[in-house]
């Protein structure tokens, strides 16, 4: 070989191995792009159109290297020509249609080799079976789709449902939409999906469209690229391909086209401004896949209602040539009637493949289809490049799914999986995010000053409003009032000073949103007659009928009426979130596109799910189990448990029934006797605003107090150690064993079955002490004698002289000072003592049946003797409560005295009484609180921190919070029914142990 050649073939080999190289890395880079898939679309297709013809040509790298180029190639080249065929089509799937449906498909696959599966109705295992058993039987992977627009509920039960996109455009925050779009993508791979066919691109500015309203993110081209590319975003992360639709644009349409050819009769100049620009926005960052849309667009298709889905200059010069898209294309379902109304099957699909379309959706008759698509094919109407042009960028795409290697599904645990905690969690976030508020006149939102207020609820609307009106009845008193009779409402109103009026319709997208006559006419009425606040659980365009806003002070629009929505516009009512949402459409001329007022948020306790304050919901959910063996064992017949952290409550549940027999489950209502919590919630928060008035200090000892203790033993006791149970106090006298007979039976000295001057003090049904009794007790106390060390020695004369020492300070009794200076400013209307005075007795737990004093059961009467012997108003106990109520109080302890934006006493108040002054001597109380354990045992799990204080109760109760953690616990139960001798539920350590599972749980 001479010289030259050999530089030749050098040269040669040279240029081969630098193309090769330079194709491996870009191979290589492909194959990084599918970790990224916002990224794909842009590289997947490597053919580009010949503009001089009307099929595509191929112009393929030479690549030795590309495994996908391989796999393609080689897939492709063993295929026959009806198999080619056959990946055009992707077919309509059930998993709700039983064997004869199955087997149709199954014959699809098999004779006319399909190239994918739309899943509509069903469920998520019926559906991970079927495509298993599908796959198994294609020679080709098959693609499988759903459209899952707001989750796979869409189509499927037993699954997950977010909200419309309407819903999501009023979210400012981008980035909580493409975790959104992260977690619809991982549960489309967890299902074996390749295709969400979403997100919907349409600009809705025709608040009559049929179709596609709710599913559009609004009006406003701006917002609406600015979220699909968002959810896109989170969908390709997860290797799932989005679908843009329904180009060119269905937004401005009055008609449904499943049902027939709606009509777009814009400009190309305004379509290329408005429809076109989130599709342009979308190719910028790799959106997969586009789908086109049945519509009669004439500045687009010179062709009289010509459906745009076969319209070559849509599909071909406009979308691919002039938008550049270079992705898969999709018709719309060829079932609709938009389409099926033009053309015969068959004859659709060969006009939708000629127009441009890589997959025909849909088709009604695979077989004929096929067939006309053959025919033409040997007419010359297509040639084998745009054959292969369409099937090979299939096949790539095929490939980047992985479906090259695909696996079955696993179906165990699949529901689960689907249905993981970690979707409320971002629920909560996303309503959080689009609650608008239009109106707030006067700052009526949030609603403050609870003492004041007196609130009324009315509902309009034929859906459930269960989840608003009990979450907005843990804020405050909020009282139902119906009457179909305006003026008999009104009446029934004129004692309310605000009303709340929840618009309830169905969380359905196919049913009607619309406010009626009588709907109408009933929120003009109640607007214009009181000071109204309006949450809208319904679709913006609700308020298009509502013709006069003027009336309404305050106006929230929720946008759905899911249990999450009702839950956290309750929350922006009484300020724990504050609003942030955007109007995503107009309404008339009331109300623009990207209207939306802030609110204030306050500090009070709001509500989320554990992972948004991490919380590990699964570690949670042991508590459970603990719950479970305290009823099993009857250590008590039910219990509410409730966990909040970083002001949020995570975890409110009600376990059991009132008794071991047939009896009322317990609910998140339900009141119960909370004997020692008594202190901290009603005695010592008071005591405390005197110490902030400076009326007292930690020295002020008992003889300065109060004068019965004046030249006693127990005179110069100061307050510091009278509340860390360090006086020397005895625990306590059985006050009572003085007025009853050796039977137990009350001596008619004391005692009267009716009430009589004198004897008014009720202390159970048919019971009543003569009223002088307190000063003999006071006596008890001042003669007692102390014991004879000084060491810790729990005590509940403590808190008997503490409130002794508060009415005698202030002139009024210890449960009007609990109610007017803590319990109604929190809205803590579950709270108070007597609760048959103001409650059914239905909704109070009972207590234990007393066979030794009263000689009955004692249901809505304080358990402790010396409490009822001071008509149930004690300093150490007589207060009933919920787990709710209970924990607005220890969170207000754990924000140093401020709750609601109201600073009830200082911070270095707070800080003084958590104070652990006698530590050092074994001491573990701070001054009224409970603190943990100093040794091997005590009050808590050994697992909260030092700072941390709270307080347990004789009948079961416990109500802890952690300044470190920021954690609130509260468990409350009634284990002294029937009686109140062996204490298991003590014994067994369970409220220690689901606080043990509480600090488990937390996650950072």
């Amino acid at each position: 070989m001479k010289n030259k050649d050999i530089r030749i073939l050098f040269l040669y080999v040279l240029f081969f191995f630098v193309a090769s190289c330079a194709t491996q890395k870009k191979d290589k880079a492909i194959v990084k792009l599918i970790h990224t898939p916002t990224t794909i679309a842009p590289v997947v297709e490597d053919f580009v159109i010949d503009n001089s013809l009307d099929d595509v040509t191929i112009q393929e790298p030479i690549n030795l290297f590309s495994d996908r180029k391989i796999w393609v190639d080689s897939v492709y080249n063993n295929m026959t020509f009806d198999e080619k065929l056959g990946q055009l089509f992707m077919v309509a799937a059930y998993s709700n249609k039983g064997t004869p449906h199955n087997y149709a498909i199954e014959s699809l696959i098999a004779n006319q080799k399909i190239g994918g599966l739309i899943f509509f109705q069903g469920g998520p295992v019926r559906q991970a079976n079927l495509t298993n058993n599908y796959q198994s039987k294609s020679k080709i992977p098959l693609f499988i789709g759903n459209d899952a627009e707001w989750g796979l509920s869409m189509r499927l039960d037993s699954t997950y449902t977010y909200p419309w996109n309407m819903t999501l455009g009023a979210i400012q925050d981008m980035k909580l939409i493409e975790k959104l779009g992260n977690q619809m993508g991982a549960q489309s791979k967890r299902l074996g999906l390749q295709f969400n066919f979403g997100p919907v691109l349409d600009i809705n500015t025709n608040p009559k469209n049929p179709i596609i309203g709710f599913r559009s993110f609004g009006e406003d081209k701006y917002n609406v690229a600015k979220r699909a590319v968002a959810l896109m975003k989170g969908l390709q992360n997860q290797n799932i391909f989005a679908t843009g639709k329904h180009f060119p644009g269905h937004g401005d349409t009055e008609t449904d086209s499943h049902k027939g050819l709606p009509t777009v009769n814009f400009s190309k100049e305004r379509l290329e401004d408005v429809e076109f620009y989130p599709y342009r926005e979308m190719f910028k960052h790799g959106l997969s896949s586009v789908m086109v849309a049945h519509l009669n667009v004439p500045s687009l298709e010179s062709r009289s209602n010509y459906p745009s889905s076969i319209s070559y200059n849509v599909v071909t010069n406009i979308l691919k040539k002039e938008l550049g898209f270079k992705g898969l294309i999709f018709t719309d379902a060829l079932n609709m009637k938009a389409a099926s109304n033009y053309k015969k099957p068959g004859e659709i699909d060969l006009d939708a493949f000629l127009a441009g379309n890589d997959i025909l959706l849909f088709p009604e008759d695979v077989p004929l289809g096929i067939q006309t698509l053959a025919k033409a094919y040997e007419e010359n109407l297509f040639t084998e490049k745009r054959l292969e042009y369409s099937v090979k960028k299939i096949l790539k795409y095929k490939y980047f799914a992985g479906l090259n290697k695909f696996k079955p599904i696993e179906t165990n645990n699949l529901v689960a999986d689907l249905n993981d905690a970690k979707n409320d969690a971002l629920q909560y976030e996303l309503y959080e995010n689009a609650l608008t508020v239009l109106k707030n006149q006067e700052g009526i939102l949030p609603i403050q000053n609870l003492e004041k207020q007196k609130i009324a609820y009315v509902k309009i609307g034929d859906a459930s409003n269960t989840s608003f009106v009990n979450t907005l009845k843990k804020y405050a008193e909020v009282t139902e009032v119906s009457d179909s009779n305006l003026d008999s409402l009104q009446s029934k109103l004129n004692q309310y000073t605000t009303v709340i009026v929840g618009y309830h319709k169905l969380d359905s997208p196919w049913k009607s949103y619309r406010f009626d006559g009588n709907q109408l006419a009933k929120l003009d009425f109640i607007a214009k007659n009181n000071k109204t606040i309006v949450a809208v659980f319904a679709n913006p365009y609700a308020l298009l009928d509502v013709k006069d806003f003027s009336g309404i002070e305050g106006l929230v629009v929720s946008y759905q009426n899911s249990t999450i929505a009702q839950e956290v516009t309750a929350e922006l009512v009484f300020g724990a979130i504050a609003a942030k949402g955007k109007l995503p459409v107009s309404i008339n001329e009331d109300f623009k596109t990207n209207d939306g007022l802030a609110t204030t948020k306050l500090n009070i306790l709001g509500f989320t799910a554990p992972g948004n304050v991490g919380m590990n919901p699964k570690i949670l959910d042991k508590i459970e189990a603990v719950a479970k063996k305290a009823i099993d064992g009857k250590m008590t017949p039910g219990m509410q448990i409730l966990v909040a952290r970083k002001g949020k409550v995570i975890y409110q549940k009600a376990f059991g029934n009132f008794t071991y027999g047939v009896s009322p489950m317990v609910a998140d209502t339900t009141m119960y006797d909370v004997a020692s919590l008594t202190k901290i919630l009603s005695t010592l928060p008071n005591a405390m605003l005197a110490y902030d008035k400076k009326q007292i200090n930690m020295e002020t000892t008992l003889g300065e107090m109060l004068p019965i203790f004046k030249s006693t033993d127990k005179q110069d006791i100061p307050f510091k150690d009278l509340l860390s149970h360090y006086a020397r106090l005895k625990a306590w006298v059985p006050f009572y064993k003085a007025t009853i007979d050796s039977k137990g039976n009350p001596l008619s000295a004391y005692y009267r079955k009716t009430t009589e001057e004198n004897f008014t003090t009720k202390v159970a049904d048919d019971l009543f002490l003569r009223n002088d009794y307190h000063d003999t007790i006071m006596k008890i106390i001042a003669d007692s004698k102390l014991m004879p060390v000084k060491k810790y020695r729990y005590s509940d004369f403590t808190f008997i002289i503490l409130k002794e020492y508060l009415e005698k300070l202030t002139g009024e009794s210890l449960d009007s000072l609990s109610r007017n200076n803590f319990f109604k400013p929190l809205g803590a209307n579950y709270t108070m003592y007597n609760p048959l005075q103001r409650k059914s007795k239905n909704g109070i737990a009972p207590t234990e049946i007393d066979t030794y004093y009263r000689h009955q059961l004692l249901q809505g009467y304080v358990h402790d003797m010396g409490a009822a012997m001071e008509g149930g108003v004690g300093g150490h106990a007589g207060v009933f409560s919920n787990s709710m109520d209970v924990a607005k109080m220890m969170q207000l302890f754990l924000q140093k005295g401020n709750y609601g934006g109201h600073q009830y006493f200082s911070e270095k108040t707070f800080d003084d009484f958590n104070t652990c002054y006698f530590c050092a001597e074994g001491n573990r109380r701070g001054v009224g609180f409970d603190k943990p354990q100093l040794g091997a045992s005590g009050p808590t799990c050994g697992c909260a921190s030092m700072t941390s204080f709270g307080h347990t109760g004789f009948t079961g109760t416990m109500a802890w919070a952690d300044p470190e953690t920021e954690i609130v616990y509260v468990f409350l139960s009634n284990r002294t029914y029937p009686d109140a001798g062996a204490n298991k539920l003590s014994r067994e350590n369970i409220r220690e142990d689901i606080q043990e599972i509480i600090y488990e749980a937390i996650q950072y």
